[in-house]
């Protein structure tokens, strides 16, 4: 079930750059979030896990606890609060990582606070739509969809998704069959419109492949359409 965001979103900003801290906190005052930052990644478990947060910006090298074991706590908890990862790590390895113990988006430091911004509002966005009105399951393969309970299991067995993932999953099941930009990716499961961030669309791709395909190398399902973008298809010819 999707989370209701209050009128005064409040944010849990987790970050050990204590002028980054108050860069970021001056400028999401301004745009009435209401944040509230702490720096110790076990402070953060607690805090997450205890208090209800809107959405969490969440850095990756933090004292005690670093930022994916607390992501990956947080969603064992079934704490499906949006997650914004902060990495200062380049390889689209260590982003995937991210992305695999459950962030719904990442962001490579140095960034512009602005496009920072613009990820959590569309997140925001995300979170505060209605559920809409569909088939409770879909099938393919050896993979079970349920929409309203939003869970996935691949030969019977429940199959652990970020938020972000399963979004991506449906809509690739809405437009079963049919070849979907990045772009149109992008606009439609994150909210953005800036081309710039496609490779965002192409790592979680790829996390769906490594999750829901027999041989991810050599996919069956979630195609790639060379110089258009992806294809779902749910029986391969």
């Amino acid at each position: 079930m999707k989370r209701k965001v209050s009128i005064q979103p409040r944010l849990l900003l987790v970050e050990d750059d204590t002028a980054l801290v108050l860069t970021l906190t001056d400028l999401l005052a301004s745009k009435d979030f209401q944040v509230e930052s702490v720096q110790d990644g076990q402070d953060a478990l607690d805090r997450a896990s205890q208090e209800d947060f809107d959405l969490i910006v969440l850095d990756v090298m933090l004292p005690r606890k670093d930022g994916f074991e607390i992501c990956r706590t947080l969603r064992k908890r079934a704490i499906q609060t949006p997650i914004i990862m902060l990495t200062a790590r380049g390889q689209v390895r260590d982003k995937v990582s991210g992305l695999n113990v459950g962030a719904d988006d990442y962001l490579a430091k140095p960034f512009d606070p602005a496009e920072l911004l613009a990820r959590i509002e569309a997140l925001l966005r995300r979170a505060s739509a209605p559920a809409s009105r569909r088939d409770s399951t879909f099938e393919f393969g050896d993979v079970t969809v349920d929409f309203r309970s939003t869970q996935v299991r691949r030969d019977g067995k429940p199959v652990e998704m970020s938020a972000r993932e399963f979004e991506l999953l449906t809509y690739f099941i809405r437009q079963h069959g049919s070849t979907v930009s990045r772009e149109e990716l992008l606009q439609q499961v994150w909210g953005y419109d800036q081309a710039t961030m496609t490779r965002t669309v192409d790592a979680h791709v790829w996390m769906l492949r490594q999750k829901l395909e027999e041989d991810p190398q050599n996919p069956r399902h979630f195609l790639t359409v060379r110089g258009l973008g992806y294809k779902f298809v749910a029986e391969p010819s």
